[in-house]
């Protein structure tokens, strides 16, 4: 796109449909001020945003403006590409397509002048973007990643996105010098006012995260430290002598670098596994990420991330627990299926048929209650509820499917681990796969309350219509 992208938006049509559009003031005012800077030459990113960024602070609102759409419209390709990345991980998992995720975050209409009554994402970016603690790149991805609309959609779709604090939590203090030095260049000295930092930020908060995990009290996302942990935070950090200007820090300085931290570990796992697994983290997504077993206590073994080898493994890993996934639940469906058929079959045979059918009907074809009942003379919706009662039947599939992985994974981790870890690993693995299973069974419960024949199938109902298919009743 070269630097079309600064005077090019990305927007959503009223069609629902993503399309360009060429600004034309902001592509005069762009080429005037960059003339030296044809679309063959290569220039620095970065370069022309902080050219940009001092033209749009400039006492002329008319320049201000300008060089502000300039931004705008690079931001709206960064937004795009963050769907895209997303769609392309993800999307085929869970249900989605980039253009679910547009009508979220393309909300920029290419205006000059902002609006009164609303800001649009882009202008949210902008306004709170800092060159001197991110690039405008980074700092979109993350600001998109954050939305919370568009997490709130992808939470129903059984996904949700890593976060700066999983991040800092995954990442061990002695790993600093090689990422840090070796990769981001710092000095000596600036890696180890990282590692002070991380090391109080784990006896901080990921202390307390561990401690709610115990006692089942946080088993979900990671949250923004709070004010006590910073708090607790910046007392460590005035008890070392690795930092400087000790009298200025506070707790919103102290949140800067924990982010600005976050970002350069971001970076450095977005290079060494060339983009294929940006941005889920375990406790978070199993599917479609290698951060798996980063979390599993002695799993990733020494440096797992920058030895191709030991990818390969990781990778490995993955594949087994893919389809040991797809095993177990497909083997819980013919069970519970069996079961419930039994049991009807006692009452009347009859209703044991239309417990097949409906299911059938429900999952498969799509249909809702209420023409079900049409279907199979039943006299309502409420009757055809009764006898699928999707609730109980959602909850023998997670405890069931719970219990065969639970024996599968340990099984299949114990390749990849010492004996001495399995004791804790086994309770890791148990915590995390019955997240990742009440995932798969979320998505099927918003599914089912919102049923669309035009709607993307859950993985749950993918999977259990394979096994209505094989049964013979």
């Amino acid at each position: 796109m070269g630097n079309q992208k600064y005077y090019t938006l990305v927007f959503l049509g009223n069609d629902g449909k993503r399309k360009l559009k060429e600004i034309q003031a902001a592509k005069v005012f762009f080429k005037e001020t960059f003339a030296d800077v044809s679309e063959t030459i290569s220039e620095s990113d970065i370069t022309i945003q902080k050219r940009l960024l001092q033209l749009s602070q400039a006492n002329s609102s008319c320049y201000s403006l300008i060089a502000q759409r300039c931004l705008l419209c690079f931001i709206s390709w960064q937004i795009e590409r963050v769907c895209l990345s997303l769609e392309q991980q993800f999307g085929s998992f869970h249900g989605f397509t980039s253009r679910d995720l547009f009508v979220y975050v393309l909300d920029d209409d290419g205006s000059l002048e902002p609006s009164d009554s609303y800001q649009c994402l882009g202008r949210e970016i902008l306004s709170s973007f800092d060159p001197d603690k991110s690039n405008l790149s980074t700092w979109t991805g993350r600001k998109v990643r954050q939305h919370k609309d568009l997490n709130r959609y992808l939470l129903d779709c059984g996904l949700y996105l890593v976060s700066d604090w999983a991040i800092l939590n995954d990442t061990k203090p002695e790993q600093l010098p090689r990422i840090l030095g070796e990769f981001h260049y710092l000095t000596t000295t600036e890696i180890e006012q990282n590692r002070g930092l991380l090391s109080a930020y784990h006896k901080i908060y990921r202390t307390d995260r561990l401690r709610q995990r115990a006692d089942r009290k946080s088993l979900g996302k990671c949250n923004p430290p709070t004010a006590e942990q910073l708090q607790a935070i910046l007392d460590i950090l005035k008890t070392q002598d690795i930092h400087e200007f000790l009298d200025k820090l506070s707790i919103k300085i102290v949140m800067q670098k924990l982010q600005n931290l976050a970002d350069r570990l971001r970076e450095y796992r977005l290079h060494t596994r060339n983009s294929s697994f940006k941005m889920v983290s375990l406790d978070n997504e199993l599917y479609e990420n290698s951060t798996f077993v980063e979390q599993i206590p002695d799993l990733n073994q020494q440096n797992i991330i920058n030895r191709s080898e030991e990818v390969d493994e990781t990778k490995d890993f993955l594949k087994n627990y893919r389809d040991q996934m797809a095993s177990c639940l497909d083997s819980s469906f013919q069970t519970a299926i069996a079961l419930r058929l039994h049991k009807l079959q006692k009452k009347d045979i009859g209703k044991a048929q239309q417990f097949l059918t409906a299911l059938q009907l429900f999952h498969c074809q799509r249909l809702s209650m209420g023409n079900i009942a049409k279907q199979l003379n039943l006299r309502a919706q409420d009757a055809v509820a009764r006898l699928l009662k999707l609730k109980d039947f959602r909850a023998d599939i997670r405890q069931q499917t719970l219990a065969k992985l639970q024996a599968q994974v340990i099984e299949l981790a114990q390749k990849y681990s010492t004996p001495t870890s399995l004791v804790s690993l086994e309770l890791t693995i148990t915590e995390l796969l019955d997240e990742q299973i009440g995932n798969v069974i979320s998505q099927a419960e918003v599914e089912a309350a919102s049923m669309q024949s035009n709607c993307q199938m859950s993985y749950f109902s993918q999977r259990l219509c394979q096994q209505i298919d094989s049964i013979r009743f």
